[in-house]
């Protein structure tokens, strides 16, 4: 946990002084750079490290005691902002489905590894993405690193609007049917919370790109259970307005 460094940070910038109630501190790579030259480690000098805080337990201690997230907002350039950044993923305590796969034969490769990637591809493989979404029509079509548009939008307990333009957002998968675009976060062991940001961001960029509803799912397999976890924006506007509509697990047979 980076939290010496942050302690660095907040004292060189006098964040220390700033009144997160009132207003976000926006706060430049080269800065976070210039305030960590003294440690030794590159896990506490690099800034992408420093400002990878993906759940609630990620965060250092001046974070957590101002109840502070952090926000990319453009290349180099980050905000931090008081209020609630993360959602939680709960406990599915729904029957567990047994769903047998679509395909005919079985895939020797998807239990070579334990990557959250091929769990995907597998629950994709067998159709349980498809059965999820009672949708047939989802194909494969996104993946990997892109770089978001320009878009505005509130978050926290500010309603003054942040601006996002060329920040760089990544889905372990996306599908494209014929009426909806599908994104997925996907993790391979148990997450209680995750940062909203990575929901919002790649759902603002392809609501921005496409006429067709978007959604945004989480993944996990666990055991040899898959979760799925279906949430979406009330306000597209509003990075908090996130909820979840729907969740269900399954053994695959």
């Amino acid at each position: 946990m980076n939290h010496k460094p942050w302690q660095a940070i907040f004292k060189m910038h006098k964040m220390d002084k700033h009144d997160f109630s009132k207003t976000p501190f926006i706060i430049e790579a080269e800065q976070i750079k210039i305030a960590t030259l003294a440690f030794k480690t590159t896990g506490e000098r690099e800034v992408r490290v420093l400002c990878k805080q993906d759940s609630r337990e990620d965060r250092p201690n001046v974070f957590v005691e101002n109840n502070l997230f952090i926000l990319p907002i453009k290349n180099g350039i980050y905000t931090i902002l008081q209020g609630e950044g993360y959602i939680d993923i709960p406990e599915i305590t729904s029957e567990i489905i047994p769903y047998k796969s679509k395909l005919d034969f079985e895939l020797e490769t998807s239990k070579i590894g334990n990557s959250e990637m091929q769990h995907l591809d597998f629950a994709y493989a067998s159709s349980l993405i498809r059965t999820f979404l009672n949708d047939q029509s989802l194909v494969l079509t996104i993946r990997g690193r892109k770089y978001t548009p320009k878009f505005d939008f509130i978050a926290g307990k500010f309603k003054q609007k942040i601006t996002v333009e060329s920040v760089q957002t990544e889905v372990d998968a996306g599908y494209e049917g014929k009426e909806q675009i599908v994104l997925i976060e996907a993790k391979n062991s148990e997450t209680k919370n995750t940062i909203i940001r990575q929901l919002y961001y790649p759902f603002r960029q392809w609501q921005i790109h496409s006429k067709k509803q978007v959604k945004v799912l989480f993944f996990e397999k666990r055991d040899n259970i898959y979760s799925l976890w279906s949430f979406e924006f009330k306000d597209v506007n509003n990075y908090n307005s996130i909820k979840l509509v729907n969740s269900a697990r399954y053994a695959i047979v």
